[in-house]
């Protein structure tokens, strides 16, 4: 009997992990998308890849995962490059990837 609660234990927090890398997928989704919108550039792919997955510690000081994925997009159809998000929990703390051209104006 102990070992059937040991299983049921063990498989809950099997499935609470899966959930939660599932969400920050999603989570990093809509912002590789949103990000490729708003730059006015191709998203490719559609989708992005888990990277890199450290335990870190949150501004809260609670242990959490920090998870980074990849994905890519394009300018102009032809060029590919590497975008990359970092997710702690929900929060966004890192993006590189497109963003929108300005121009600065110059100073006399």
């Amino acid at each position: 009997m102990p070992s059937l609660i040991l299983l049921m234990i063990a498989g809950a927090a099997m499935f609470a992990y899966w959930n939660a890398a599932r969400a920050a997928a999603e989570r990093a989704e809509k912002l590789g998308r949103d990000a490729c919108k708003a730059a006015d550039v191709l998203w490719l792919d559609q989708t992005v890849h888990a990277h890199g997955l450290r335990v870190r510690r949150g501004e809260d000081g609670k242990l959490g995962f920090e998870r980074s994925f990849r994905f890519e997009y394009s300018y102009d159809g032809i060029d590919r490059h590497i975008g990359r998000l970092v997710l702690r929990g929900e929060q966004l703390v890192s993006f590189i990837g497109p963003v929108r051209p300005s121009v600065a104006p110059l100073e006399r």
